[in-house]
């Protein structure tokens, strides 16, 4: 098939093991695949298992955890498989799983700090809205429930186009370690 044009003059190259050939360009992200494998998932509801855990203990500097700031008793890290550039969550240092478990102290950490992460985003990306919200138990869509994280999503308008919607694939244009270097510099500028 090679030498065929599809759409834009682009041309088109056959790749076996596609199904029928066709006009369609593909972007492969299979990066992607290590999260639905279930790579980095804990295997037990213990801290030892927990991959937020894990980073908190490894040693390694925030820069290559992707944590953005630590707080008192909450920290703020971005999110492995973003759905949109800047994508962070809002964790409790101790390993809970329920809302309902943290402390009247923690409740308000998270609140706070979910509040001065959709400042600093806005400082640094000025998004048109956001998406905040708790997955609880993995029939809510937690993908770890062990260790409960309230997501701070930006959203612009026109973010879910064609791509999500219909090729299954979002396109991020800055890298995790850009974003997080952005929002890790506003953190403690931005009030």
């Amino acid at each position: 098939m090679s030498g065929v044009r599809g759409p834009e003059g682009v041309e088109v190259t056959e790749q076996h093991g596609v199904g029928v050939p066709d006009a369609l360009q593909r972007l492969w992200t299979p990066h992607r695949m290590a999260y639905i494998q279930g790579e980095n998932k804990p295997v037990g509801s213990d801290s030892d298992g927990c991959p937020f855990c894990r980073l908190l203990d490894s040693g390694l500097p925030d820069s290559e955890t992707l944590i953005v700031a630590r707080e008192e008793l909450v920290f703020a890290i971005l999110n492995l498989y973003p759905y949109n550039p800047g994508h962070l969550m809002v964790l409790p240092y101790r390993h809970v799983a329920d809302y309902t478990e943290l402390t009247p102290e923690e409740t308000v950490a998270v609140a706070e700090q979910t509040q001065h992460a959709m400042r600093v985003i806005r400082h640094v990306s000025a998004p048109h809205g956001f998406n905040i919200g708790l997955n609880q138990g993995p029939v809510a869509g937690a993908g770890i429930a062990d260790h409960l994280h309230q997501h701070v999503v930006p959203r612009w308008g026109g973010d879910s186009n064609f791509m999500p919607v219909i090729g299954h694939t979002k396109v991020l244009p800055q890298l995790l370690g850009e974003t997080r270097r952005l929002l890790a510099d506003a953190w403690h500028t931005v009030s």
